[in-house]
């Protein structure tokens, strides 16, 4: 083959491969197509041309929705999925099929915001339309548990100096993390849309039972407490309208005695100072001269007086059982109660007065505590006792309360436990149980491990039987005494052996 022959065969050859690629590069560029793969939870659900449009169908066919929450626009669900593609294939599917697919499967949204809280034992997320109203609504759980007044001086720096008497807060707090961000929210979750509502979700929980009660002439706060087995602090954080205690109630006025369950853990410290009543003992000197029955209070006893100053915390409006700095000032020393009793053998004589043989009681602690937690009810449930704290706190000395025989010990729990919930020793911890004369008994809870008593020991009114200690369901280092009467479960307050 010659020269030009070849040069002739090459020239057709490149003509028709650019008219070859000169067809095919046309027919590329002029069916390929733009359009969008509609997913809906990860299926395939259609293909459209305009998604603007879908955008729009969704938000101008949600009127309910925007009427329900008072927003202006509605967006798709948070699984839709928009991808771009382009395709050969001119099949489409219209925005109105793919938004009925959609109105079908699954649930619209709305912007807001997404609160995500995360306790100890507690994770749960609350969705709000404005971040404002979780804001206003932990001020009103807040507000619940501290007086408005003092919140807003500690919130404005302008707490009142302690002249002898009075209180400061030193810090205030959330124990949870709590963290706020935007979101996209399904139409179909719960989200609350007025503080007041969300501030009894904060306070009461989700789907409380809820109970009111009708004011009858005679009642009080206390007994209207009691009677639903509440703690008159719980029934004023429920009933906000009533400032203290000793509020007046009107007959036919229905009111909140539903137990609290918060949602929040709201902590502040306090720095403390109060002045404190101390019972007084009881004691009894036999008389010869007088005759037997005879029993005469020849020395009243008048309580005592002491200025205590502490620092403590206060969780949900109860204060710890335990106190981080506490100092203690005898202002009035107590006065021990006499009894005179006859034991001359007289049967001619016959008592004009008879009183009740309470025995003589000692203090279960050394000097210079203090009663973090009194005898009453608490969140729906009754506090038997007392409880004492201070007093050199861990493993200080705890004493028997009077003459006595131990009957039950209990030490298999750590001298400091887990915290509140703590089971251990049926939630009372390391404890000891004395039986007295006249069928009283006194229990001793909370104790540290080393308990010095054995089951059948006879001790007397002062003998030390072990330490304080944090072990059970216990918020710090105290002691739970209790006394009952009759029957181990029958408890009354201790404080009435002492002049309380």
């Amino acid at each position: 083959m010659n020269k030009k022959t070849i040069i002739t065969f090459l020239f057709c050859l490149i003509v028709g491969l650019i008219i070859f690629l000169s067809n095919t590069s046309k027919k590329i560029f002029v069916d390929v197509n733009t359009f969008y793969q509609v997913y809906l939870n990860g299926e395939k659900i259609g293909v459209i041309k305009n998604k603007e449009k879908l955008y729009n169908l969704i938000d101008e066919n949600q009127s309910s929705i925007k009427e329900k929450y008072g927003v202006k626009n509605v967006y798709p669900p948070t699984d839709l999925k928009i991808v771009n593609i382009k395709t050969y294939d001119s099949t489409l599917n219209s925005e109105k099929e793919v938004y009925a697919k959609i109105e079908d499967q699954d649930d619209f949204t709305i912007k807001g915001y997404t609160i995500n809280i995360e306790g100890e034992n507690n994770n749960y997320q609350i969705n709000v339309l404005d971040k404002n109203i979780f804001y206003d609504a932990a001020k009103r759980f807040v507000k619940t548990f501290l007086d408005e007044d003092e919140y807003d001086k500690y919130i404005n720096n302008t707490q009142d100096e302690i002249i002898e008497t009075g209180r400061i807060i030193e810090n205030m707090e959330f124990l949870e993390n709590i963290t706020i961000s935007e979101n996209y929210i399904s139409v179909n979750d719960k989200i609350y849309t007025d503080e007041l509502e969300l501030s009894q979700f904060l306070l009461f929980g989700s789907d409380p039972e809820t109970k009111y009660y009708t004011i009858k002439l005679g009642d009080t706060i206390a007994s209207v407490a009691d009677e639903n087995h509440l703690h008159p602090e719980d029934f004023l954080i429920a009933n906000t309208v009533y400032k203290s205690e000793n509020s007046l109630l009107r007959v036919g006025d229905k009111v909140n005695v539903t137990v609290i369950n918060p949602q929040l853990t709201f902590v502040y410290d306090l720095y403390e100072v109060t002045n404190q009543i101390v019972g007084f003992g009881r004691e009894e000197v036999e008389d010869a001269n007088k005759s037997v029955g005879f029993r005469e209070i020849t020395v009243p006893g008048q309580q005592g007086l002491n200025r205590i100053s502490e620092k403590y915390a206060v969780v949900n409006g109860t204060r710890e059982q335990g106190v981080k700095e506490m100092t203690s000032e005898v202002l009035r020393a107590p006065v021990t109660q006499i009894t005179t009793v006859g034991t001359k053998r007289d049967y001619s004589y016959i008592p004009e007065n008879r009183v009740e043989i309470t025995g003589s009681w000692g203090w279960p602690t050394n000097k210079g505590y203090v009663i973090t937690s009194s005898w009453g009810w608490r969140w729906g449930k009754m506090h038997q006792g007392i409880d004492i704290s201070g007093a050199g706190n861990a493993n200080s000395p705890i004493y028997a309360a009077a003459d006595g025989k131990v009957i039950y010990v209990y030490n298999s729990c750590p001298s400091s436990g887990r915290g509140y919930g703590d089971p251990c020793g049926g939630g009372m911890g390391n404890s000891i149980v004395i039986e007295h004369a006249d069928g009283y008994y006194t229990r001793y809870a909370h104790l540290t491990k080393n308990i010095l008593v054995s089951v059948g020991d006879v001790v007397s009114k002062g003998t030390r039987i072990g330490g304080m200690g944090n072990s059970g369901s216990s918020t710090g280092y105290h002691l739970h005494f209790a006394v009952a009467k009759d029957s181990q479960t029958n408890y009354f307050n201790p404080m009435r052996l002492y002049g309380g």
